[in-house]
């Protein structure tokens, strides 16, 4: 997340609207102050008292993102280690606001995001954990996203044309997508994926990992796409720890990261693209542009 609006939005939800839909529809919260709004690329989070926090989608195409953590979140965080946002309450359209909105438990720590890299090493073991935990068979009925857990071949042209030559490193996130595509796609049950366990939807304390936010992009499919968090968070030393602990847990075959290595260059585009909006989430890009390149 961010402290600067997405260029796209279409709803500033201000103090003011926040309060006020609190008023109308859970007004045992009403007084709690609000505080510490922050952006990110579909949501803006307001921090409620010390325990909550509201979740509000942004735009419309985002509003559906809400809706999925709403159905699904409560089912699949029993099973996982790591704490994360399952809404204690809905919110309804209402005031000039036309989506629905969450009131979920506010998580200890600092966004990865803004956390050195060479320290993350010491929870590389519990991301491989959490994910392990989420990557178990997902029902018929689980939601399927078109951009994330896909076959690569589906998305490859678009992966392309976005590689373009001012990326740092191009050469190796062509190759690396190059390789994906050539390497076997995935044959086995669709499994539960995030979607997005960049670092900027990770949150740690010190040597744990305190937080896997951001669900919105939930849905059943191949692991690769999540496993790209590989480059995408670590360096060599956190990677080898994060890699070894998931081959522990699940031994995912050489295709599958080969997969998840062109799945992380496919995303360097997607950081980069808005540098003065993002700078935390442009620095992710460039660093996983140089861990692709040092493979």
């Amino acid at each position: 997340m961010t402290a600067a609006p997405h260029p796209k939005i279409q709803v500033d939800v201000t103090a003011d609207l926040a309060r006020a839909l609190l008023v109308d529809q859970h007004p045992d919260l009403a007084d709690l102050p609000l505080h510490g709004r922050v952006f990110g690329w579909d949501n803006v989070t307001w921090r409620l008292g010390d325990a909550l926090a509201l979740r509000f989608p942004v735009r419309d195409l985002s509003s559906t993102l809400v809706e999925r953590e709403q159905r699904w979140l409560a089912v699949l965080a029993p099973q996982l280690p790591v704490p994360v946002p399952a809404p204690v309450r809905t919110g309804r359209p209402g005031r000039g606001f036309p989506w629905s909105w969450s009131v979920v438990p506010w998580l200890t720590g600092t966004q990865v995001a803004a956390l050195p890299v060479a320290p993350r090493a010491a929870w590389a073991t519990e991301l491989a954990d959490a994910l392990a935990a989420l990557h178990v068979p997902a029902p018929a009925d689980a939601p399927r996203n078109p951009y994330r857990g896909v076959p690569l071949a589906d998305r490859v042209e678009t992966m392309r044309a976005r590689t373009t030559d001012d990326l740092p490193h191009v050469a190796a996130l062509r190759a690396a997508l190059d390789a994906g595509v050539a390497a076997p796609a995935w044959d086995r049950p669709a499994v539960w994926v995030h979607g997005d366990p960049h670092p900027g939807n990770l949150v740690a304390d010190g040597a744990h990992l305190t937080g896997l936010i951001d669900f919105g992009d939930l849905g059943a499919g191949d692991p690769a796409s999540d496993l790209a968090t590989a480059w995408m968070t670590f360096d060599a030393a956190g990677r080898a720890a994060f890699v070894a602990r998931t081959q522990e847990l699940r031994g995912w075959d050489a295709a599958t990261w080969t997969r998840a290595r062109a799945w992380a260059a496919s995303y360097v585009a997607v950081l980069l693209a808005h540098p003065d909006e993002y700078p935390v989430l442009a620095e992710v890009g460039r660093h996983t542009a140089a861990q692709v390149a040092a493979g």
